[in-house]
């Protein structure tokens, strides 16, 4: 789940308890509904949330993937950066050499 998706799911969560509370312990709780709409607007005018900042500093961040097939040996050929290696979508040719082959 992305962050965007999460600050959706918790200003629904937030807005959907709020009410539940208003209704059935005090009606103050209606305060909390206005706050999160208030800064849903403020959110969309200016692009900062609060909410967002606090998710990236809670959430661990996840390496990039790095794409590395089992079966890939590598070549640098027909590669701009040298010192680098392509196992994808390099014009270098078959990737069985003639040992491979079987006699």
């Amino acid at each position: 789940m992305n962050t965007e998706n999460i600050i959706r799911a918790l200003a629904g969560s937030l807005v959907l308890a709020s009410l539940a509370l208003a209704h059935f312990v005090h009606p103050g709780f209606l305060l909390l509904t206005a706050f999160v709409g208030l800064n849903l607007l403020q959110s969309a005018f200016t692009g900062l949330c609060p909410a967002e900042s606090i998710l990236r500093r809670l959430r661990p961040s996840r390496p990039a993937a790095q794409p590395s097939p089992a079966n890939a040996t590598p070549r640098s050929c027909g590669n701009p950066k040298p010192g680098r290696f392509s196992w994808e979508g390099s014009d270098c040719g078959s990737r069985s050499s003639k040992h491979d082959q079987p006699n």
